[in-house]
């Protein structure tokens, strides 16, 4: 058993709209092994390594379901298996996952399976360990090469995953802050392995770092870092702080515990998680070994007074005090039978402790503070306490030490309330912590004494969101408010666009619709990544990758995401939700690839971007394969787009008050028209739109209803939405590679970057409906990786269509031979009866196109199908005709009768020249070359 190939989907994809891996995997031998033939023993020992699976209901629905399937009849498959062991390993590692799929493909022996993860990177592992575990158990006949060794060891391999997944676990304050905005519905996206995460899109985001904000201001985090400066501050404020001397060497502080007066606390200027503190030091000597480890932490020490009370962590988020815990420095509670140590054992073997922050509690460990404790009371390691006798390992109450917490909000006095907002408003926090100490939280700190020993600018939500003892408190929701207060935007509108031809003209004509009417616009395309019409990234980026960029941008207010097919069998889509999707068309491309074998499987890809859409679902109303993704769409509404004003689907669409848009004719030409809520809205005339020729390119006419369409959709006025059309064109800035036409020279010269049947039909057809007086010629090509059939279809579209052909392949052969795509295209030319003479073969795409432009004459149309589109367009651009070096097709017509002399004199003031040389043709005056 092997695995073939793995696939990790980001986001929304074919198999589910979550994250998912996908494995394919050959069972080999095992094909002939399912788990019933494996045995009761085999089953056995899975469950008793993974007791979880008894939960786990499969096709049977209820817990028992999967055991079931493994025990009946001939059992199930291994593929089968291996899906439920990778979700249980995740599930026993903290992930609350539960989606799993395995199916067979059409080779014998192989599967693919799907399953949920949280962490990439954590459900890879469990994957990897859910296949070893499998070779583990299987007998000795049938293991692979690459099984584990003999000595394998389950349960602490399974140990060591856990560890590796807790390491790459959200930490609990940020799994809070999470789930807060995960409840309140603003999207997130997790910036690195740690604690950073971006809360909303584009220019709403905000960031957290743990319980660090992006609204946090440096100056406020410098302050509280610094322990001397805090102190000072407060006191000047009047708020109860200790007594305190900031040191640099142990002679001075001995000194300042001396002056403050025993006992003292000796802790790091600026360390935290109590890292370095030693509280209640009533010695000289327990100074010095204070002092040390405080030295390991911070170049200065401080020296405080000690305050007599219990540690309070309070709370203060915006202003408003939120939670307070009573905190217990780690400690045993003797039995009368267990030694000091074994009681360490026993508390450590709570199942909610763990390493650092993996868990509710931290883990209590032997160290110098615990050895100096047990010293101080006469004890070590191997004293038995007496019964109900409690012993402090720790003089701090940290969590992160082995501290517990117990939840004491309800019970705080209102002047400690003030105290509290007061002292974090006084260093600038926007959420802060104030260790406490006080006698009893209950009574006003005026009464009982008690001081303020501490200021944190990243407080730990742990003890407040699962304290040991009380009740929970929900402090990640008053970080989220304050982020994002109620009604306020965290979203940018998305559009996704996806079809197999015009998605890059469409995006495009709708991303200028919205930069009219005022936004930002994010857009990615097979272009590259564009912020505000700029180039940021170049080359085709329409994956999940891409689209992650433009969310991120802080600058970006609208997002237009163009949706290949690549990009989503890959890795999914980049993002959860869109406002409107499209769907423009599905034909053939791209077959043959990926496991996509027919355009209905294609659809299947391609619905993905639709079914994710939140308010209005774009479709096809022309293609039955787009029509038929209407019942998988989740949007509010559905919006029909039709060149067929008798379409009698459209038709009863529009009678029940749905949103539609009709291609409709009327005494000028053609009317693009809205139909919404049985309102009828007259766009625009196509041939008022330049992208359309005069309404003769239709494709883009139908391009042009999907942009207005879209715009509609996401609530963009009518007019900005007619200005945005009568305002773009094809041009190469505005448009490259999606009919760019250059008539500057003596011929007229069309570049399109069609490269599947569907497009090159379109573009064709565009040609017959041109007015050409010269001859038509075309520049051929396909990709390598299509099928010859899609070659033979394409060569078969042009054929007939002009007088001259010249076939090439691109660059990138893509597996074919250096001669082979154009020698396909020719034959297929010639079997399609176009004559042997007027076609070539010109191997290179830029010698091909030369070849052409040097061919043209006056009149002609030459249409170039090209590859790289920048490297063609100035090719194109560049090229000098040999003859007609100034025409009547390059001058203006009111001088078109002049002769050349005259054109000059006309055109020029002063004594010129017109010199020939090596250079070209140029201009100079007489005195001054």
């Amino acid at each position: 058993m092997r695995i073939v190939s793995t696939s990790v989907y980001e986001g929304p994809n074919i198999y589910a709209l979550f994250p998912v891996i996908r494995h394919i995997i050959d069972l080999e031998e095992l094909e002939h092994w399912p788990t019933a033939k494996l045995g009761e023993e085999f089953i056995d020992q899975l469950v008793t390594y993974l007791p979880g699976l008894e939960e786990h209901g499969c096709s049977y629905r209820e817990p028992g379901g999967f055991i079931r399937r493994m025990r009946e009849d001939e059992g199930t498959w291994l593929g089968h298996v291996f899906e439920h062991l990778a979700i249980e390993l995740q599930n026993i590692a903290g992930s609350d996952v539960t989606f799993g799929k395995t199916r067979s493909t059409d080779k014998p022996g192989e599967y693919y399976l799907v399953y949920e993860y949280e962490s990439k990177d954590v459900g890879l592992a469990a994957g990897k360990l859910a296949l070893d575990l499998l070779q583990h158990l299987l007998p000795q006949n049938l293991k692979s090469s690459d099984a584990p060794d003999d000595d394998f060891d389950f349960n602490e391999e399974r140990d060591d995953f856990i560890r590796y997944a807790q390491r790459r676990a959200l930490g609990p304050s940020t799994a809070s802050l999470v789930k807060a905005a995960e409840e309140r519905g603003i999207p997130w996206l997790r910036l690195n392995e740690y604690s950073l995460v971006q809360f909303g899109h584009g220019r709403y985001q905000r960031r957290i770092q743990a319980t660090v904000t992006s609204e946090t201001r440096h100056i406020a985090v410098e302050l509280a870092s610094d322990k001397e400066e805090t102190n000072k501050i407060l006191a000047d404020l009047g708020l109860p702080v200790p007594k305190q001397h900031l040191v640099y060497n142990l002679r001075n502080a001995l000194r300042a515990a001396e002056r403050i007066g025993f006992p003292v606390v000796v802790k790091p200027l600026n360390a935290n998680h109590g890292r370095g503190v030693s509280t209640n030091l009533n010695s000289k000597e327990e100074v010095e070994v204070a002092y040390d480890k405080a030295k390991e932490h911070s170049r200065s020490v401080i020296v405080e007074s000690f305050i007599v009370g219990l540690d309070h962590r309070m709370v203060v988020i915006n202003g408003e005090l939120i939670a307070v815990a009573k905190r217990m420095p780690g400690h045993v509670v003797g039995d009368g039978q267990h030694t000091v140590e074994q009681l360490v054992e026993i508390v450590n073997q709570d199942p909610r402790r763990g390493v650092g922050h993996e868990k509710v509690l931290t883990r209590l460990e032997f160290d110098h503070q615990a050895e100096r404790l047990l010293k101080q009371s006469g004890y070590d390691k191997d004293t038995v306490l007496a019964d109900g006798e409690t012993l402090f390992l720790r003089t701090t109450a940290n969590l992160s030490t082995g501290g517990t917490a117990i939840d004491v909000t309800d019970i705080v006095h209102p002047d400690n309330k003030e105290m509290a907002a007061r002292a974090i408003n006084a260093i600038g926090l926007d959420v802060g912590g104030v260790d406490f100490l006080t006698s009893d939280i209950s009574k006003s700190y005026r009464e009982t004494g008690g001081a303020i020993c501490e200021i944190n600018a990243a407080p730990g939500f742990r003890m407040h969101v699962a304290p040991s003892e009380g009740t929970p408190r929900d402090v990640a929701t008053p970080v989220i408010d304050m982020l994002f207060p109620p009604d306020s935007p965290s979203r940018i509108p998305i559009a996704a666009i996806t079809g197999t031809n015009g998605k890059t003209t469409t995006s495009r004509m709708l991303g200028h619709i919205l930069k009219l009417a005022g936004y930002t616009v994010g857009m990615t395309s097979t272009d590259g990544v564009y912020i505000d019409g700029q180039l940021s990234v170049a080359g085709d980026m329409t994956g999940p990758t891409s689209a992650k960029m433009i969310l991120r941008d802080p600058t970006v207010d609208a997002a237009v995401l163009e949706t290949a097919r690549g990009g989503l069998l890959r890795s999914g889509l980049g993002y959860r939700q869109s406002n409107v999707s499209a769907c423009l068309n599905v034909s053939a491309d791209h077959l043959g690839l990926r496991g996509i074998d027919t355009v209905e499987q294609l659809a299947e890809v391609k619905r993905v971007v639709v079914e994710v859409a939140k308010d209005v679902a774009v479709l096809n109303a022309d293609d039955v394969l787009c029509l038929q993704m209407a019942s998988f769409c989740k949007a509010e509404r559905i919006c029909y787009v039709t060149m067929n004003h008798n379409h009698p689907l459209v038709k009863e669409h529009i009678r029940a008050n749905g949103l539609a848009v009709v291609l409709e004719e009327g005494m000028n030409g053609h009317m693009i028209t809205l139909y919404d809520n049985g309102q009828h809205i007259p766009l625009l005339w196509t041939h008022l739109i330049p992208a359309t020729l005069e309404g003769r390119a239709l494709h883009n006419v139908q391009n042009a209803m999907f942009a207005a369409a879209l715009a509609y959709s996401m609530n963009i006025n009518l007019e900005n939405i007619k200005h945005g059309l009568r305002t773009f064109n094809t041009s190469f800035f505005q448009a490259p590679g999606r009919m760019n036409i250059f008539d500057e020279h003596p011929f007229k010269v069309i570049m399109d970057y069609a490269h599947n049947p569907a497009a090159v039909k379109t573009i064709c057809q565009l040609v017959d409906r041109l007015d050409v007086t010269g001859k038509k010629i075309i520049v051929l090509s396909a990709p390598g990786d299509r099928r010859d059939q899609d070659i033979e279809e394409i060569a078969s579209i042009a054929a007939g269509g002009f007088d001259h052909y010249i076939c090439r392949r691109d660059d990138n052969r893509r597996g074919r031979g250096n001669s082979e795509v154009p020698e396909l295209l020719k034959q297929t030319l010639i079997g399609n009866g176009v004559g042997a003479d007027k076609i070539q073969i010109v191997i290179d795409e830029v010698e091909a196109n030369n070849t052409a432009l040097e061919k043209a004459q006056a009149g002609d149309l030459v249409l170039i199908l090209c590859d790289a589109v920048s490297r063609s367009w100035k090719q194109i651009i560049s090229f000098s005709p040999d003859e007609n070096i100034v025409s009547e097709t390059t001058i203006p017509s009111h001088i078109a009768d002049l002769d050349l002399n005259e054109y000059l004199d006309f055109q020029l003031d002063g004594d010129i020249e017109l010199i020939r040389d090596e250079k070209g043709v140029r201009l100079a005056k007489e005195e001054n070359d």
